[in-house]
């Protein structure tokens, strides 16, 4: 059965290896995950296990969403993150996942999303050089020439340009867990994940581990 779980960033702190090596963790808050719908070849098209994270209100969610939830009769939650699985029969609905099913020293993937910068250059998206920095060069922070004239008279596709930068999934693989905390519900990751604080994070069984 490979393991999953949802959980929502903390935020980074650094704690002293046996050797008195400075490492640097991100805490993780990992309440019980609830497997909220378990999707099958025959309905769905493929097999894959939904969880839910982060209890609401009954009257914060939609009708629909309620008659989902009232399925697994475990409550309602605000995110939905779902893993494909070739053992699904390993889950039950309305079962609950807590960080008792990782241990210490085990690989996982992080998946969440990146913190959003909004439209930026490209010497900050994509680390140009620019141009000189002397008087009178009109030439500093420009990406250059971007295509040809006469052909094919356009701008290939693919270009580094200007654009949206950050606020994208992003998934960081074999990030070791250094230490569990299942009576606070805390888990530590050796190294940064994606996201800002109170960002919610995916994390499984690492798949190259």
């Amino acid at each position: 059965m490979k393991k999953m779980i949802i959980g929502r960033k903390i935020g980074m702190m650094q704690v002293f290896a046996e050797d008195g090596a400075a490492v640097p963790v991100t805490v993780v808050e990992v309440e019980p995950s609830v497997v909220t719908q378990k999707k099958t070849v025959d309905t769905d098209g493929y097999d894959a296990v939904q969880l839910g994270y982060g209890r609401m209100k009954q009257n914060k969610v939609t009708k629909p969403l309620q008659g989902h939830f009232n399925k697994a009769n475990k409550g309602y939650f605000r995110v939905l993150k779902e893993m494909r699985s070739d053992s699904i029969d390993d889950y039950e609905l309305g079962q609950e996942i807590t960080v008792e099913a990782f241990s210490v020293g085990e690989s996982v993937d992080i998946t969440g999303t990146t913190k959003g910068k909004g439209f930026a250059g490209v010497i900050k998206r994509h680390g140009f050089g620019g141009g000189r920095a002397t008087h009178g060069s009109m030439f500093h922070r420009a990406p250059g020439s971007i295509g040809a004239s006469a052909y094919p008279s356009r701008v290939l596709k693919g270009k580094k340009l200007p654009g949206q930068m950050g606020n994208k999934q992003k998934t960081v693989k074999n990030l070791m867990i250094w230490s569990i905390r299942s009576e606070k519900n805390l888990i530590m990751i050796k190294g940064a994940v994606p996201g800002a604080r109170n960002g919610y994070l995916f994390i499984k069984q690492s798949a190259k581990a």
